[in-house]
């Protein structure tokens, strides 16, 4: 495998290595990916409670009879549109 890097991220890599925390680059860049690997699933960790958080929301809110009634397509797409709107605010 041949990767092309930038010079600044080249001379970030041998900073590392310099520093005694690493013995090449290729351990470097492992830890690097592996670092990655977590952020991601610490991102999909939070966006998954998030989505907890709002799914609870509208439980209790149908408990408290406070849903909505779609009777047609058009009140589906009126919901989506007033929902659409709540996000771009």
């Amino acid at each position: 495998m041949h990767i092309s890097l930038t010079p600044e991220l080249e001379s970030r890599i041998k900073a590392k290595v310099e520093s005694g925390l690493y013995n090449n680059s290729s351990e470097v860049i492992r830890e690097a990916l592996r670092f990655m690997d977590t952020h991601e699933e610490w991102i999909l960790e939070i966006k998954l409670a998030r989505l907890r958080e709002q799914l609870k929301i509208g439980v209790d809110q149908l408990e408290r009879g406070q849903g909505v009634t779609i009777e047609s397509k058009e009140d589906l797409d009126s919901l989506f549109d007033a929902v659409r709107g709540d996000l771009r605010l």
